[in-house]
């Protein structure tokens, strides 16, 4: 198994890690910041989380670098990505810091999406992803970041720049399934 691949199964295997510390750490224990409410538990998953989301980006330019491009990887690393940040967005969602349709329709819309193109693998047709697919992973990372860490520190502004994120993310999540299903619209139909 070569180097961004072991980083993928890395990416994988901390998302066990998330989900147990940011569940069985009580979100009382240790508030670092009385106005926001950020608590210990919340900088823990943060740190595990930026680890597995620098790992999705090295994994990438290593593989792109040194020409490491794998079938294994190309099947595994995006499952990896979609595991760690719908885990994520399930459990911030079960804490009230996400809106829980916002997190549906994001699911919902990688779930369409993944459907679209196994349909199309099946007929020969590889579809990479897109720049409105790769903002809309960039987005829901870095509203992540700000639901982890409760908006800190735009919560001293009482702007909510989280909540912002979340619904950026959503709208360009669902505009990039719509141009998915636009490209592969042919695939689905045909046999209708």
């Amino acid at each position: 198994m070569n180097l961004p691949n072991k980083l993928t199964m890395v990416r994988i295997a901390l998302v066990p890690l998330v989900v147990i510390v940011y569940l069985c750490i009580d979100d009382n224990f240790w508030v670092m910041d009385e106005t926001s409410g950020l608590a210990f538990r919340d900088v823990l998953v943060f740190i595990i989380f930026a680890t597995a989301s620098i790992t999705d980006m090295l994994d990438g330019m290593i593989a792109r670098k040194y020409h490491l491009i794998t079938s294994f990887g190309k099947f595994v690393d995006p499952i990896a990505d979609k595991l760690l940040v719908n885990t994520v967005l399930i459990m911030l969602a079960y804490t009230h810091q996400a809106n829980i349709i916002a997190v549906l329709l994001m699911i919902a819309r990688d779930l369409f999406v993944d459907g679209l193109r196994m349909t199309a693998a099946s007929q020969g047709k590889v579809v990479s992803a897109g720049f409105y697919g790769k903002l809309k992973t960039v987005l829901q990372m870095v509203a992540i970041v700000f639901l982890l860490l409760k908006n800190w520190p735009f919560s001293y502004l009482g702007l909510p720049v989280d909540q912002i994120l979340l619904w950026a993310a959503t709208l360009v999540s669902l505009y990039s399934g719509y141009i998915y299903f636009m490209k592969l619209k042919k695939y689905i139909l045909e046999s209708m």
